[in-house]
């Protein structure tokens, strides 16, 4: 049995870590770097880290955050924001990240998921999907449109159809971040997570809501998701990594124990 992953996501703005909900009324919560070397040091599996306003205000990522970060920690992590092209993934990878997250990227050049499979391995292509529920179901089969550029616009894509669709190019892993459960801490989108999981052959990861260990217990239960994403629990100092995985482990997770 594969061990679910917990992966600390670290939204960065001004090379400072915030969290608010649905992108609004962010708090700085700290250093990424800082933050990372915490996050390792207390067990986390893998990292990710969100430039969350490169891509609408149209610039590239910090790239010498990405190298600060790989200098500090020794596992798997994840970089995306102000991804423009095959030069941008190439050069977050050289830096030392394990995994380039698409998001607004792929929805406007699909094709730059398959060019990124073929050029360094489907492992290191994660489709970011951030789906708004919505009620045309003529429209949107699965209830979901996706939304790019911070929540900012609507695509017309129907969630599960570009789930499957990146699956097809070869796209590794795909996060579900739900707009309607983000920062809130009322749980994930549990159904969301689970129409995903059932529908491709690739690991999905629960973003979005997550407020207690049940919360993710049901993300992989329920939600059928392979990794969860955590942010404001942990940056709020609420509950440890450690904490969280002691929970887990005693509910009956299969998850890595850290220490």
């Amino acid at each position: 049995m594969l061990l679910k992953r917990i992966i600390p996501c670290l939204d960065i703005r001004d090379r400072r870590v915030t969290k608010g909900v649905r992108f609004q009324n962010n708090v700085v919560m700290g250093d990424p770097v800082e933050l990372a070397a915490k996050y390792y040091s207390d067990g986390c599996d893998e990292l990710v880290f969100y430039d969350i306003t490169a891509s609408a205000e149209r610039r590239p990522i910090d790239i010498n955050m990405v190298r600060e970060v790989a200098k500090t920690v020794f596992i798997p992590f994840a970089v995306g924001g102000g991804i423009a092209g095959m030069n941008d993934m190439s050069e977050v990878l050289l830096a030392g990240a394990e995994k380039v997250s698409v998001n607004s990227l792929a929805v406007k050049n699909p094709a730059i998921i398959a060019e990124g499979a073929r050029a360094f391995g489907s492992q290191c292509i994660v489709l970011g999907m951030d789906p708004i529920r919505v009620d045309d179901r003529k429209a949107f089969p699965s209830g979901y449109e996706v939304t790019v550029r911070g929540f900012r616009e609507r695509t017309g894509l129907d969630a599960l159809e570009w789930a499957k669709r990146a699956e097809q190019m070869g796209c590794g892993e795909i996060v579900v971040n739900s707009v309607d459960a983000d920062g809130t801490r009322a749980g994930y989108e549990i159904g969301l997570t689970r129409m995903i999981a059932e529908n491709v052959g690739i690991p999905v990861v629960a973003s979005g809501g997550a407020g207690c260990p049940q919360h993710i217990a049901e993300a992989f239960t329920d939600g059928m998701a392979d990794a969860a994403v955590i942010a404001g629990m942990i940056h709020t100092g609420e509950y440890t990594i450690r904490g969280i995985k002691e929970d887990l482990i005693a509910a009956g997770v299969p998850i890595r124990k850290t220490w």
